[in-house]
């Protein structure tokens, strides 16, 4: 599948995204920058981001109490933003394979397109992390609760200014038990898989130094950079690309998180991500390192590329 945008569409589409980014026609944003923006409430984001990495939820491992109630969460936000279902309930639950008979749950929530209903962009983030360790909590701030609170504000974003696509918002469980949440999503999909015409995952996108942040997966998709680029002068963040080259270990993210599934399927990824920190996959991965403006100006940055990519017409 691909994604093109129509020579005639592309002005208008740059348009728009100008318009997200610094509430400013296009002609004006040299004068703005996407700390001006106004589309997505910051106070609710990082609110989002404390809550899902408290210790309330004990670094939210797959089968524990507190992976439950940060599940209950997430669902209680999607229910407040009256998303639609796949099914019955916005659980999908799947065989926890490594824990004997016991589950996980991704979290399924899909805001209908008001053009191509029938066709999705599948928005992704996982939720779960690594719990607690001989009485120490793994908060995951970053690690995954990040992707996640931006997952929720994207909800809301697109919910106030309806895509035109479908959007499937997903939030996976099982990730760290080796992608089971995601490969089970895209084995079992609740929507045709080959309506899904492009996954945009998070994962990690609240911590660097650098004020820089990787999109990956465009070596294996080279006619995403053209959005992607495109977003660039209008956001303080530095997109880098990388990270997706083939024999390069570990230094090759392609199956290092939910947006593998998808690509062993021949659908389309971006992968926003920093690269590890200190406190990678450590109890030192919390709240109070985030950089609150670096963060918000990603998940700002990331809406509008989600945005952009909706303006494209998704083709086989």
């Amino acid at each position: 599948m691909k994604i093109i945008i129509p020579p005639i569409l592309w002005g208008c589409a740059l348009f728009c995204a100008a318009l997200l980014l610094t509430g400013c026609p296009l002609k004006d944003n040299k004068k703005t920058t996407a700390a001006t923006l106004i589309n997505i409430d910051s106070t609710t984001l990082i609110n989002h981001l404390s809550v899902i990495s408290s210790a309330e939820m004990a670094g939210r491992e797959t089968a524990t109490p507190g992976n439950q109630r940060a599940r209950e969460y997430i669902v209680k936000i999607f229910d407040s933003l009256q998303l639609s279902k796949t099914g019955d309930s916005f659980l999908q639950p799947f065989p926890f394979a490594q824990s004997g008979d016991q589950q996980g749950n991704n979290i399924v929530g899909v805001i209908k397109g008001t053009q191509f209903p029938d066709r999705y962009i599948a928005v992704t983030a996982h939720y779960d992390h690594l719990g607690t360790r001989n009485g120490t909590i793994f908060f995951g701030t970053d690690d995954n609760a990040s992707g996640t609170a931006c997952l929720l504000s994207m909800a809301q974003y697109f919910k106030q200014h309806p895509p035109r696509h479908s959007l499937l918002l997903v939030a996976f469980d099982a990730e760290e038990k080796g992608l089971q949440g995601s490969k089970y999503f895209v084995a079992h999909c609740p929507v045709p898989l080959a309506s899904v015409a492009l996954n945009v995952n998070m994962d990690m996108v609240s911590r660097n130094d650098s004020n820089e942040i990787f999109a990956s997966g465009i070596k294996h998709y080279p006619f995403l950079k053209r959005y992607i680029d495109s977003i660039q002068s209008f956001t303080p963040v530095h997109i880098r690309y990388g990270h997706d080259g083939l024999n390069t270990g570990s230094q090759d993210w392609t199956n290092q998180s939910d947006h593998f599934a998808f690509h062993q399927n021949n659908i389309p990824y971006v992968y926003f991500g920093v690269e590890d920190h200190a406190d990678y996959h450590r109890p030192g991965d919390t709240f109070d390192k985030v950089n609150k403006k670096f963060y918000y100006q990603v998940c700002t940055m990331i809406t509008a590329v989600t945005s952009l990519l909706d303006q494209a017409d998704a083709v086989q």
